[in-house]
C-alpha cells in the first residue's frame, strides 16, 4: 500500500518549503505566508528515468530573430502599456483590487479584438455566461463575436483549447478559480495556482495564442499566489485606482517585449472604461489657483509626462505627537523632506500635523516629486500660494541641494502644451547634465539649494509663517 504523501508548507512570497507550519517564513521574514501543499504521487521522485532522453541544442548570439508581430487590442492606452499590442504565444497577468474593473477592461479588449477579425475565447470561472452577457449589454458589446465559456476544471479547458486551431487570444478570469483534479488541494491554493498557470502558459506557447490571466491581489495590493507565477508570465500589469475616483491606472511592472513602468489612464463611466488621451488636463481640471499648500508637479510615468497637483495641509498640534498622513506618495520620503526643511532651511513643522495628497488618485514614486512637495509644504507654512502658472520638479538631497532629474525637456514640453508659463527646477551644476531647452513661452527658474526657494517664498510672506 502506497503511503500518503506528506503535507509540506510553501511560502507564497519566496517559495521556501518547510515541513511544518510557522507564523513567519524563515527565508524571507514575511508573516502568515505559509500555505499547505500536498505533493502529487511521484512529484518528488527524482530517480525516475525517462525514455528517449536527448540533449539540448545550443546556438550562438549572432543569429537573426525577427521582431515579434503584435496584435493591437484596439484600445490605445492598453496597447501603450503592452508596448504596442499583444505578442502571440505570450502570457499576460493582470492583477488589481476586487471591483476595480479588470473583467470590464478585458471584456472590452476581447470585444475590440474579436471585432477586428481575431478569434477570441473568454473563459470565466467566476461568472456564468449569462452574467457575462449582462455586462456586455451594459457596455454596449453584445454584438461582438467573442466566444464565451464558464469552466473551472483545468482538464476540460486544456481539451477545449487543444481543439481550437484558430484562437489568437484566450482570456482566463481568473487563475485562482481554476482547479486541477489531480492535485489534492482546493482552488486558489499555492499548488493549484502554480500548476494551473504553468499548464495554461505551456498551452499558449505550444499553440501560439496570447494568454491573458486575471489574478487576485492580497490586502497589501500584491498579486496573490506564489511569486513564481509572476516569473512564468511575460507581462505583469497592475490595475490601480481608488474606487472613490473615476480614474483607473493600468501600470506595467514587467514586460519582456517592451518598456516597464508605462501607464495607461482610463476613466470609469456608465458605459465601461473610457480612454484618457490627455491625463494631465484631466488631473488638473478641478485645480484652483491662488490656494496655499498647492503645487503642480511635472512628473513622468514611463515615457509619458503627466502633470498633477500636490496638496499639503498643516494643522497646529502643539501638545501631542505630530501626525503625518500621506496619500499617493512615500511616507518615508515625506519624513525625510520635513527633516531637510527643519535642519537645512529653518522651516519648523514639528508642532504641526502634516497631510499630503496627490490629487486624482495617482500614486507617485519618482524622486522628482521632491521639489513640488517641498513647494506645497512651504506654501502651506507661509500661507503664500505658489504661482498657479508654474510647475515644479527636482530631487532634493539630505543636505538640501537640488538634483537634476531625467527627461527635463519632455516635462517642460508637457507643461507648455497645457499653458503653463514658468517652471521651477534644479540648477545645472558644472560638468552635469545638459541644460534643458526651454520651450516657447516657458520661463525657467533654476535653484541650487532648497533654502533659495524658501527665501524667495519668505520674502512674499506677510505673517512670518517661517520660523528660523
Amino acid at each position: 500500500m502506497m503511503a500518503k504523501p506528506a503535507t509540506v508548507f510553501v511560502c507564497t512570497a519566496c517559495g521556501n518549503v518547510v515541513p511544518k507550519w510557522a507564523g513567519r517564513c524563515e527565508a524571507c521574514g514575511e508573516w502568515n505566508t505559509l500555505e499547505p501543499e500536498t505533493p502529487s504521487p511521484g512529484q518528488n521522485d527524482r530517480r525516475a528515468v525517462r525514455a528517449g532522453i536527448r540533449g539540448v541544442d545550443f546556438v550562438g548570439l549572432d543569429g537573426e530573430t525577427p521582431l515579434p508581430a503584435r496584435v493591437p487590442t484596439g484600445i490605445a492606452e492598453f496597447d501603450r502599456v503592452l508596448g504596442g499590442g499583444m505578442v502571440p504565444a505570450s502570457a499576460i497577468l493582470v492583477g488589481g483590487d476586487p471591483g476595480i474593473g479588470k473583467s470590464t477592461l478585458l471584456l472590452q479588449a476581447a470585444a475590440r479584438l474579436a471585432g477586428s477579425g481575431s478569434r477570441v475565447l473568454y473563459i470565466s470561472g467566476e461568472e456564468s455566461v449569462a452574467q457575462i452577457r449582462l455586462r456586455a449589454d451594459r457596455l454596449g458589446l453584445r454584438g461582438a463575436p467573442v466566444h464565451l465559456a464558464a469552466a473551472t476544471v483545468l482538464a476540460d479547458i486544456l481539451a477545449a483549447l487543444s481543439a481550437e486551431k484558430q484562437a489568437r487570444v484566450v482570456v482566463i478570469d481568473s487563475i485562482q478559480t481554476i482547479w486541477d483534479e489531480t492535485i489534492d488541494s482546493a482552488p486558489g491554493t499555492v499548488t493549484q495556482v502554480r500548476a494551473n498557470a504553468f499548464a495554461l502558459i505551456r498551452a499558449a506557447k505550444t499553440q501560439g495564442f496570447a494568454l491573458m490571466l486575471v489574478g487576485h491581489v492580497t490586502k497589501e495590493g500584491a498579486l496573490a499566489g506564489p511569486r513564481v507565477m509572476e516569473h512564468m508570465v511575460d507581462v505583469v500589469l497592475h490595475f490601480e485606482g481608488d474606487r472613490g475616483h473615476q480614474f483607473r491606472i493600468l501600470r506595467g511592472t514587467k514586460n519582456r517585449y517592451g518598456a516597464t513602468d508605462e501607464i495607461g489612464v482610463f476613466e470609469m463611466t456608465g458605459r465601461g472604461l473610457a480612454e484618457v488621451a490627455n491625463p494631465s488636463a484631466l488631473f488638473l481640471a478641478e485645480r484652483h489657483g491662488h490656494v496655499a499648500g498647492s503645487a503642480v508637479f511635472a512628473g513622468l510615468e514611463g515615457s509619458r509626462p503627466v502633470l498633477m497637483e500636490v496638496q499639503a495641509l498643516l494643522a497646529s498640534n502643539p501638545g501631542g505627537t505630530a501626525r503625518r498622513s500621506v496619500i499617493g506618495w512615500d511616507a518615508g520620503r515625506l519624513s525625510m523632506l520635513l527633516a531637510v526643511l527643519d535642519s537645512r532651511c529653518g522651516v519648523k513643522l514639528s508642532a504641526h500635523d502634516v497631510y499630503l495628497n496627490i490629487a486624482g488618485g495617482l500614486r507617485v514614486s519618482e524622486p522628482a516629486a521632491d521639489l513640488a512637495v517641498a513647494a506645497a509644504l512651504i506654501s502651506a507654512a507661509t500661507g503664500v500660494p505658489t504661482d498657479p502658472e508654474c510647475v515644479f520638479f527636482g530631487e532634493i538631497g539630505l543636505s538640501g541641494e537640488l538634483r537634476q532629474v531625467a527627461q527635463t525637456d519632455l516635462r517642460l514640453k508637457e507643461a507648455a502644451k497645457l499653458g503653463f508659463e514658468r517652471a521651477t527646477l534644479p540648477r545645472r551644476v558644472a560638468g552635469g547634465a545638459r541644460r534643458a531647452a526651454s520651450p516657447d513661452g516657458i520661463m525657467l527658474s533654476e535653484f541650487g539649494h532648497l533654502s533659495d526657494l524658501v527665501a524667495l517664498v519668505g520674502k512674499s510672506s506677510s505673517d512670518g509663517g517661517l520660523e528660523s
